[in-house]
């Protein structure tokens, strides 16, 4: 990230400048997932896809060997039903060109990444991706590593490497930006109750005690 985009408000996401990177969500990855609560990372990169998918973010998934690590998990495959996940070989998601050229063909430079481990194929892409230019945001809470070190250890690399961290909330809240922009609200709605944690919990509760009639039996 250049040291213009740094700060002020062009540092900030927007959907129209976005393009999304999912990697390696993949049963194998998960067995030994150890920095996060593996059901926590599937709720996050879950709830990710789908305020990418309301958006119109372009999205781009990518497997390791999934003939022998597994397909990617459903949850993701089912926002996007329609896409084959790219096949890699190659532990470096950015060394294979059919990644890079969907990225570059999208025409967007604010990279966000999002993958299992973060120590390898979170870091390598986007410590790679930075210094060809392209302003890399790491959503650290839809990615995980094989212990709580390597997760941290690989953060702080990324970030030296000029890699912006992030959370997918976060990342969600700078794609709205205004709570007038009524066209995505609903979907923002419905992906805050479903993967929000205790706010969508809230939220469900506030809705039903609005649903109550006065009088009505407590």
């Amino acid at each position: 990230m250049s040291a213009q985009n740094k700060a002020g408000l062009d540092a900030l996401l927007t959907p129209e400048e976005s393009v999304v990177v999912l990697i390696d969500h993949q049963p194998f990855q998960f067995a030994n997932l150890n920095s996060h609560e593996p059901t926590m990372v599937v709720n996050n990169v879950v709830g990710l896809a789908k305020a990418a998918k309301a958006y119109g973010v372009p999205t781009i998934l990518t497997t390791v060997l999934e003939e022998r690590g597994g397909l990617l998990i459903q949850g993701i495959q089912d926002v996007f039903p329609e896409q084959k996940p790219i096949n890699r070989t190659l532990i470096n998601t950015w060394q294979d060109e059919r990644v890079v050229d969907a990225v570059k063909a999208t025409g967007r430079k604010k990279l966000i990444l999002a993958g299992l481990w973060t120590e390898i194929c979170l870091a390598m892409p986007a410590i790679q991706a930075a210094g060809e230019g392209f302003e890399v945001y790491a959503v650290v809470d839809a990615s995980g590593g094989a212990s709580v070190e390597s997760h941290e250890t690989a953060v702080r690399r990324m970030v030296q490497a000029g890699v912006v961290p992030i959370t997918w909330g976060a990342v969600l809240a700078e794609w709205q930006r205004d709570w007038a922009r009524e066209e995505t609200l609903p979907a923002v709605i419905e992906i805050q109750a479903q993967h929000g944690g205790a706010s969508g919990i809230a939220y469900a509760w506030e809705q039903q005690l609005l649903a109550t009639h006065p009088g009505s039996a407590a």
